[in-house]
């Protein structure tokens, strides 16, 4: 094991992918000269060269563009874009293009590549560069969406999405970057679709996204401590959807809790619970409940951002309403 931060484990994964095959490469804005904008490809420039660190004009619409007709071609790009809020400009290339080209060529092309995004507030970025996109992007089929939440997780997934033959947007959680995690030395790919079990526990299954993953485990930690043992899923990815392991926790522990800071109103957490409502309401004991950014525009104010965001305060005190403690 080793200590690395979040940016630095981005940054290994895309170096290693690039030193094994010649057809992947990068293009977004600063990706290449001064490292991409959280500096999460620092010093591939030097390793790889022009023709494969692509700095590109301040067009997400053509950036997203010229990705797609890359990966027509047998290249195989990973395109980023400095906010998941820019997805909204690429709206078109990304929904219309890149999702849907395999399915409208019965399969005679494919379109491997992948779009990286920083979501999420906490750094006053204000309502235009601090929200979650991942719900809207899962609402289009033909696209597979993962939240990887730690180190370990943001290098093995983005490995598979490379690696990936359908298109594959991986949000990256701006507030992680920074942070340091213990990951193994060798990564190994991580399965596109397998959720993950971070914390067992038999009272509540508390089911969490991206940086959640860590407020939910803290919760879990300090709810032990009042004998409330709390069950910690790492969603990883969203599109496709790991039901069963869902489904397997909550029918031990008997209760649901969905954490994730997009959205409420049409987010993850109702779409997972109205996906599984059929195969688990007979084993719940409490309704089903949701932790997420009220629909408001993110403000710039840090007294104002602050409390809209999911918190550990929050996740516990929705734990202690759903537990009846």
């Amino acid at each position: 094991m080793r200590e690395i931060q979040y940016r630095d484990a981005v940054c290994e994964a895309l170096d290693e992918e690039m030193a094994r095959d010649p057809n992947v490469m990068m293009i977004g804005e600063d990706v290449a000269f001064i490292g991409g904008n959280f500096k999460t490809s620092v010093g591939l420039y030097e390793k790889y060269g022009d023709l494969r660190m692509k700095d590109s004009p301040i067009s997400e619409a053509g950036i997203v563009g010229m990705g797609v007709g890359m990966a027509l071609t047998g290249l195989r790009p990973v395109v980023e874009l400095m906010f998941s809020d820019f997805l909204l400009v690429a709206a078109d290339q990304v929904i219309n293009q890149m999702a849907k080209i395999r399915y409208m060529s019965g399969g005679q092309a494919k379109v491997p590549m992948v779009i990286r995004c920083p979501i999420g507030g906490g750094r006053s970025s204000a309502a235009q560069h601090s929200q979650s996109m991942q719900a809207m992007v899962s609402h289009f089929p033909g696209m597979k969406v993962l939240v990887p939440s730690t180190a370990q997780e943001v290098k093995g997934l983005l490995k598979a999405a490379i690696r990936d033959d359908n298109p594959v947007v991986v949000f990256e959680h701006k507030m992680e970057y920074s942070n340091k995690f213990e990951i193994d030395d060798s990564i190994e790919l991580i399965p596109i679709g397998k959720a993950d079990v971070k914390r067992e526990g038999t009272d509540i299954t508390i089911v969490a996204t991206s940086s959640q993953v860590m407020k939910s485990l803290k919760a879990a930690e300090k709810l032990a401590g009042e004998e409330i043992s709390a069950e910690v899923i790492d969603l990883r990815s969203i599109i496709p959807l790991d039901r069963d392991a869902i489904i397997r926790s909550v029918k031990k522990t008997g209760r649901l809790l969905i954490v994730d800071e997009a959205y409420e109103f049409c987010g993850i957490g109702a779409e997972i619970a109205a996906n599984l409502q059929e195969d688990i309401f007979y084993d719940l004991d409490a309704p089903i409940g949701r932790i997420a950014t009220p629909n408001v525009p993110l403000p710039f104010s840090p007294a104002l951002e602050f409390p809209i965001i999911p918190s550990v305060e929050k996740i516990i005190a929705r734990v202690h309403d759903l537990t009846q403690r």
